[in-house]
């Protein structure tokens, strides 16, 4: 990959300009200054989820001190961040580095195309209406793992006869006037707890309407220990053991919630209790029917939503929805809440690497079929790599390892002359599993149409950032798994 032919374009072509998509960029051009790239972004912006979302209170659920890139020390004293923050965070990253020079936007990659004889990508996208192909050497998906254009809607029944306003928080209008009204948000997910305070500010009353409930914690908005470690000990160092001592944290309280969820669940009852007014039916509307860490556990700032709950400006419901009515919602129960507007917080649609097209040597690629290397490439495809986070924690922990193990896989290629890797399983005692073990409604809704997990490694996604750290960081490349291999022209040369 040193020597690079005047008929491709670039080196390495990245999709994506979010978070995942600006760090590959940012340890590409660190670990190789001479080496070409270039980002394709569908949208107008840098930021992927941090600018498409722009529902009132948003934020990260994750603390930024693992959010946050390795490289790039996080130096806001909030350790949970608004996401204009997270945003401009990511911008100025990309920006700094000059990474923003290498960015193509409006360009929505709809296919690639692997040549083995060429050991070449060709990379169809469409831009202003018009199709647009690129060459590179190398594809890295930064694309996240959910659909872009809508999310996940259920069809309440007779939606069309309420004569409020409906509106899903991806896709939350500028204009919306929401204070001083009567407003139901539908989930009990991360956005939803997110919106409920946020809305409850101005509106006149917010009601959180769930079919079931969600494990939620409170957690200081500012981490002082970590603000003080920076004081001490300087901005990086103090941002690298506060790092470590969020991943271990959250490392333990995972562990915990998987070997003895009695006792975490006691915990978070009894934390949850202290929140909120006595004698509040907290088992109705506080206590989930899953085990701590089935689904992602939801942090509020500062206990923000109980204090909302406290003050009277905002209420929870746990019933199902019958249908809607002019003036509002009827539930199951036979109860009616009138509203004005109608969140419906009720989930993300999954969509496997922006629903882009793959195809190897004039063969499609078919997803399903394929089982994902150390949960960051496919079998069988060359030269590619995707970006999908943890769910049991940051995000970006495992997008940094990802980039750091293509620099790896790059870097090894250099040395002995390779054009080619690819990984392949040819091992039959490997069943599969799906790609991401999680309960998730969304998850659940769209995993058969992802690439999936084996049985053992190296085929699976890993979900342990200690683990991670060692295998992808200073584990083989050539593990037998993973195979290396020259273009038939550059073979017969050597003969």
């Amino acid at each position: 990959m040193t020597a690079r032919p005047a008929d491709v374009d670039v080196d390495v072509l990245i999709v994506g300009a979010g978070l995942s998509g600006i760090g590959a960029a940012h340890h590409l051009q660190a670990a190789f200054p001479h080496r070409t790239y270039t980002i394709l972004e569908a949208r107008d912006a840098i930021g992927g989820t941090w600018d498409l979302f722009r529902y009132p209170g948003v934020r990260s659920d994750s603390d930024m001190h693992t959010l946050g890139y390795r490289f790039r020390p996080w130096t806001d004293a909030k350790a949970i961040a608004d996401g204009p923050s997270i945003l401009r965070y990511v911008r100025d990253t990309a920006t700094e580095a000059g990474i923003d020079r290498h960015i193509r936007f409006g360009h929505r990659v709809v296919r690639a195309s692997w040549s083995t004889p060429d050991s070449l990508w060709t990379v169809e996208a469409v831009h202003e209406g018009r199709p647009v192909t690129f060459t590179a050497r190398f594809l890295y998906l930064c694309s996240g793992y959910y659909h872009y254009d809508a999310g996940h809607a259920p069809d309440f029944p007779r939606s069309e006869e309420f004569a409020g306003t409906i509106v899903h928080p991806q896709h939350w209008p500028a204009d919306l006037d929401h204070a001083g009204k009567r407003i139901v948000v539908v989930g009990s997910g991360a956005t939803a707890v997110t919106l409920v305070p946020a809305l409850a500010e101005t509106a006149e009353h917010v009601t959180m309407l769930q079919r079931s409930p969600t494990y939620i914690l409170a957690l200081p908005a500012v981490d002082k220990l970590a603000n003080r470690l920076k004081r001490v000990l300087g901005m990086r160092r103090g941002y690298f053991l506060t790092r470590w001592k969020n991943v271990l944290m959250g490392t333990l309280i995972y562990q915990l919630s998987r070997r003895r969820p009695a006792v975490v669940k006691k915990l978070i009852r009894k934390l949850t209790v202290q929140q909120l007014p006595a004698g509040y039916d907290v088992d109705t509307h506080f206590r989930p029917r899953y085990q701590p860490w089935d689904q992602r556990l939801c942090l509020v700032p500062d206990g923000d939503l109980f204090a909302a709950i406290r003050s009277g400006r905002a209420s929870v419901a746990t019933d199902e929805v019958e249908t809607f009515t002019p003036s509002g919602i009827r539930l199951r129960s036979g109860l009616d809440i009138e509203a004005d507007v109608v969140v419906t917080a009720t989930g993300l649609r999954l969509l496997a690497f922006g629903g882009i097209e793959l195809s190897v040597d004039g063969r499609a690629v078919e997803l399903p079929k394929t089982m994902a290397y150390k949960g960051m490439m496919l079998s069988d495809v060359p030269n590619l790599a995707f970006t999908i986070g943890y769910t049991n924690a940051s995000w970006t922990l495992k997008a940094d390892l990802v980039s750091e193990y293509v620099m790896r896989l790059l870097r090894h290629m250099d040395a002995h002359g390779y054009t080619r890797c690819v990984p392949a399983n040819d091992d039959p005692t490997v069943t599969e599993r799906p790609l991401l073990d999680f309960a998730a409604g969304y998850v659940l809704r769209s995993i058969d149409e992802f690439p999936r997990a084996g049985s053992r490694a190296p085929w699976q996604l890993g979900m342990s950032y200690a683990h991670d750290v060692v295998t992808l960081r200073h584990g083989r490349l050539d593990d037998g798994s993973m195979r290396f291999s020259r273009t038939p022209a550059q073979v017969a040369a050597e003969a």
